[in-house]
């Protein structure tokens, strides 16, 4: 009996004495300093206030995310500057009266009737709403030009009433355009024209806009936005306006 005892227990201090301990432990039970260490998780405390990497990253961060900020019809809000050529310097922005007149204009030809590709219109000047309506200014010059150009990309056909029968070579240049109405024809093959108003509003220019029938005089398209100041005051002044050295514009 004591020599099969004997025999049960170098078997087992053979097959399991790296796993079995006679203290009733095992030895992956207890795993060394070392190895707590390694597996305990670290949390490293950073003062983000004295840490310059972290403000760097933050200013970073923060300047990208104003240059990224923009209005509905894409106008930068960033810092980014443009010039008008006398050293002084404003907001850039990526949007232009032209690209507003392109939205507007899509409304009137949402709405529109009775008119098509064969029906030629006149595009007037833009009036001031508070004036006697004989009174524009730059943005309501520019408008004309815009919803001219809009309008000949929908295929509808625009007659320029300014055009005169003779160029005029000057030492200023070539024209073809007047504004004098006596060098200009007396009658022209208009059947509707599209006309407006403008608004000054706190924040910009309400602009109304509308073609109507020469004759009949009913309204067959309308639209309106507001052009915000930042873009109505993108447009600059020619230098002809200036006087003692004082930019004017006409209806202001």
């Amino acid at each position: 009996m004591t020599k099969l005892i004997s025999i049960f227990t170098a078997a087992l201090l053979m097959s399991g004495c790296s796993s079995f301990s006679l203290f009733g432990e095992s030895d992956t039970e207890k795993p060394d300093n070392k190895t707590k260490t390694e597996m305990t998780p670290r949390m490293q405390v950073v003062n983000i206030v004295a840490d310059p990497a972290i403000q760097n990253a933050d200013v970073e961060q923060s300047s990208t995310t104003s240059h990224s900020q923009s209005d509905l019809y894409g106008s930068e809000r960033a810092d980014a500057l443009y010039g008008n050529g006398s050293g002084t310097s404003a907001r850039m922005v990526t949007k232009h009266v032209g690209d507003y007149v392109q939205s507007m204009t899509q409304d009137l030809i949402s709405n529109m009737e009775y008119i098509t590709d064969k029906t030629p219109v006149g595009v007037t000047n833009f009036a001031l709403v508070d004036s006697d309506l004989q009174r524009s200014n730059l943005l309501g010059f520019q408008l004309t030009e815009s919803f001219m150009h809009e309008l000949h990309k929908f295929r509808i056909p625009v007659i320029d009433f300014k055009a005169t029968e003779y160029i005029r070579v000057t030492e200023h240049g070539d024209f073809l355009l007047s504004r004098d109405f006596l060098e200009l024809t007396e009658q022209s093959p208009i059947e509707y024209i599209l006309t407006g108003t403008m608004t000054k509003h706190q924040g910009g220019y309400i602009v109304n806009a509308r073609i109507l029938g020469l004759e009949s005089k009913a309204v067959v398209a309308s639209a309106q936005m507001l052009m915000p100041f930042y873009v109505v005051d993108a447009l600059l002044p020619s230098e002809h306006n200036m006087v003692d050295g004082v930019q004017l514009t006409q209806g202001e």
